[in-house]
């Protein structure tokens, strides 16, 4: 099956950007290095292309009523011009997706959706719309979705955008006009930084991704998306979430509101507040040099007592870094584990989340 390309693509091939397979699409793994894209999104600035994440439009009079249903949080927190990250469950509480709902107006809504799931997602939605008014649309191919990620990311996108987008609090969002063109703006992102989401039909997104390099702004692939998110201990589906995994289990009880009324998995999660986790998601440091990988084991007195899920070399820390899920009585800091890297075992302890943490 032939993989998919966004509307951007020429222009990374054009900058001799490396391209990768990911999630069915081919995508810039790196423009030129990892450290240095890593290191531009903390200090100054870094622009991604996020157009692999599908872009859903759920629109109509039971548009809130369905996404209250289908996701673990509460809408009701997430005014129209707010935007609000949350989960899917099965009915057994297992996590089928992560996401950001975008509130645009009073009955419509945009989902940001993980690539590899943007079909089982739409359909799963499709499947509880039939009991109400809406109307669906996958608007994935038909735009474009930049992220300018970094502490300088607001005063250079000043330079683009009116003061509305960018005076827009953590989570709001709104829509304003780039050369006359309708554009789809948002304060979220996924890298520990302050930062911005733009989603525009394809020719709107290639200008402001040609504007926004004009002005010094690094372009960053998916190397240092994964590096800057395990700095930041941001799960990733696929690695720290699947369908096997609950929200207590993974630290994502915050985005589950029992209280709201039904939804999907709501009486499996409601259990599982009610008993302790048997398993916990922890960070953890290797104490000497060498690098955990996704799938590694994780020991404790020669015992094998969980896996990686992620793992790599920490620009900013400096030493290696990963996350793993362990038995709960193991999840204190401080807590010493072996990661079974090829052929020797190599000495890590469990440290606090995340391991880094923006200071402004």
């Amino acid at each position: 099956m032939a993989l998919k390309r966004g509307s951007l693509y020429p222009l990374h091939r054009q900058a001799g950007a490396q391209m990768v397979e990911f999630s069915g699409w081919e995508l810039p793994v790196q423009f030129n290095s990892i450290l240095e894209e890593h290191r531009a999104v903390r200090s100054t600035a870094g622009l991604f292309d996020v157009s692999h994440l599908g872009r859903i439009v759920v629109r109509g009079p039971g548009a809130f009523g369905l996404l209250q249903k289908a996701f673990t949080n509460d809408l009701t927190k997430a005014r129209s011009g707010r935007a609000q990250y949350t989960l899917m469950c099965k009915e057994d509480g297992g996590i089928l997706d992560d996401l950001v709902v975008y509130h645009r107006t009073e009955d419509e809504f945009l989902l940001a959706l993980n690539a590899a799931n943007t079909e089982s997602d739409t359909a799963w939605i499709r499947r509880l719309a039939s009991d109400y008014e809406v109307s669906i649309e996958d608007r994935t191919a038909e735009t474009v979705m930049l992220a300018l990620q970094g502490p300088e990311s607001a005063t250079l996108l000043a330079r683009l955008a009116p003061p509305e987008v960018t005076g827009l609090p953590r989570f709001g969002c709104r829509e304003e006009a780039i050369l006359g063109k309708p554009v789809w703006f948002s304060r979220t992102g996924y890298t520990g930084e302050d930062g911005f989401e733009l989603v525009a039909d394809a020719e709107v997104g290639e200008t402001a991704w040609r504007a926004i390099l004009g002005f010094g702004v690094k372009s960053c692939g998916l190397g240092a998306r994964d590096t800057l998110r395990l700095e930041a201990a941001l799960a990733l589906y696929g690695n720290e979430l699947d369908p096997r995994t609950h929200p207590h289990e993974a630290g994502l009880e915050w985005v589950v509101a029992l209280g709201k009324g039904d939804f999907i998995g709501r009486e499996a999660l409601l259990k599982d507040q009610e008993r302790s986790p048997q398993r916990r998601l922890v960070c953890f440091r290797m104490l000497e040099r060498a690098v955990p990988r996704s799938g590694y084991s994780i020991l404790v007195e020669g015992r094998e007592v969980g896996r990686v899920t992620s793992g790599n070399y920490s620009p900013v820390l400096r030493y290696d870094i990963g996350m793993g899920y362990v038995p709960a009585e193991l999840s204190a800091p401080d807590t010493e584990l072996d990661i079974h890297i090829r052929d020797k075992f190599v000495r890590a302890k469990v440290v606090a989340r995340p391991f880094y943490k923006r200071t402004a």
